[in-house]
């Protein structure tokens, strides 16, 4: 058993991506768009078989669930890519040289895009609506979870193609065995970039593998600073949507530090917020003694394990600190680079703030829900990427390309 068929064809498919047109582009994704809300009873009752897998434990569970206005988000959202301007093909630079040699630098396709992700089949669609708009072959090698429903995703999108006359193959579901993922690694023959998206045991298993380029989008360690002078009510409110208002994703709140001298106010307002969804809290000795003074029915020591731990559930750590250099001192130690935020009325502080901690993005007076390509006007997204090469941040359809140095003579050669 071997997937190279599958990674040749990929690899064959790039030709025909490079040559699509801007308007090409476009039709091809209204298409999906259109099927997708077509055939919404379809994705949803294959959604179903993945989910009737899972138990409802899971905190998975709500990454992988499709409703009828998920999959018409998705719908939105691959329409919104579709009007976003190509971003291959640009003219970077030019020149004539004095032998006249004429110099371009272009902006192309990365070529073959290998998304290795876990539980979330919206990625199936971004992915692949990001790819084709930028002119690149995808290869999509979801998780196990999501097996029903990625493989109907996938069929549609590979029959809008088909129905344009174009190459299926531009979009390729790879099997989820995980037999099948040391020939992905090593396809350097095939494969210009892998992307892992999902929890950092992944991403560290392909970086730490992969023979193949990498870029990651990472997991989230994401914190809130509640500095002196902020205001109780809002930094309750924004903490409570960073926490529940999806918890399974990056972006949510994973620990919260409050400046010591707000910690009996701030919590009795935070607490019922956080009760009523039954948020497990991991407190610091401060913290949980005026959460347990409180009665906080969900309520538990924390351990140094739970300082710099992904959540991806209704579970957060909270811990008390004084002031803004013990508040960056614990975000520099246990920060993933994700999404951090401060609160505090003190603009000078803000801009230390927004200056001082390295994270892809930065927020003051916020939630960090919002770290999102979408959010941000790019569209839809890969993932995050908390590296600093290539792409950092939302990684969008716009680093989707890389350079390419076209020049043009008569006959020179070189002295």
């Amino acid at each position: 058993m071997s997937i190279v068929t599958q990674l040749q064809n990929a690899s064959l498919a790039t030709s025909f991506a490079r040559k699509l047109t801007p308007v090409q582009k476009s039709e091809i994704l209204t298409g999906i768009a259109d099927s997708l809300i077509e055939n919404i009873a379809i994705i949803l009752s294959e959604n179903l078989r993945d989910l009737e897998r899972m138990p409802d434990s899971d905190p998975k569970k709500d990454r992988l669930l499709l409703t009828s206005e998920r999959v018409a988000d998705l719908a939105t959202s691959v329409r919104a890519v579709a009007e976003l301007p190509d971003p291959s093909g640009h003219l970077l630079y030019e020149k004539e040289l004095p032998n006249g040699l004429s110099v371009q630098k272009v902006s192309v396709p990365l070529g073959v895009v290998g998304i290795i992700y876990e539980s979330r089949p919206n990625v199936t669609i971004d992915v692949a609506a990001l790819c084709l708009r930028s002119g690149n072959v995808c290869l999509l090698r979801g998780g196990s979870d999501a097996i029903f429903t990625n493989q109907c995703l996938v069929d549609l999108i590979r029959r809008v193609l088909s129905s344009y006359n174009l190459e299926p193959n531009m979009v390729q579901l790879l099997p989820a065995d995980r037999k099948f993922m040391p020939e992905l690694l090593t396809a350097t023959k095939y494969v210009d970039i892998l992307i892992p998206r999902g929890s950092q045991q992944l991403i560290e298993f392909v970086r730490d593998n992969a023979t193949v380029p990498v870029i990651e989008t990472g997991a989230g360690v994401c914190h809130t600073y509640i500095e002196a002078s902020a205001d109780l009510e809002t930094a309750a409110a924004i903490i409570s949507n960073a926490k529940v208002s999806r918890p399974s994703v990056c972006n949510s709140l994973d620990t919260v530090l409050i400046d010591r001298v707000l910690a009996n106010g701030l919590l009795k307002l935070l607490a019922p917020k956080l009760a009523h969804y039954q948020v497990e809290i991991f407190a610091d000795g401060d913290s949980f003694a005026v959460l347990a003074e409180l009665k906080y029915p969900n309520l538990k020591a924390a351990k140094e394990s739970d300082f710099g731990r992904e959540y991806l559930d209704f579970k957060c750590s909270i811990k008390c600190v004084d002031g803004i250099d013990s508040a960056l001192d614990h975000i520099r130690t246990y920060s993933s680079r994700h999404s951090e935020a401060i609160i505090s009325k003190n603009e000078e502080l803000c801009e230390r703030f927004l200056q001082e901690v390295d994270a892809a993005a930065v927020f003051t007076n916020a939630s960090t829900r919002f770290t999102d390509g979408g959010m941000f006007g790019l569209g839809a997204e890969i993932g995050i990427s908390t590296q600093k090469l290539h792409a950092r941040g939302p990684f969008a359809l716009e680093k989707l390309v890389t350079e390419k140095w076209v020049v043009r003579g008569q006959g020179q050669v070189r002295e």
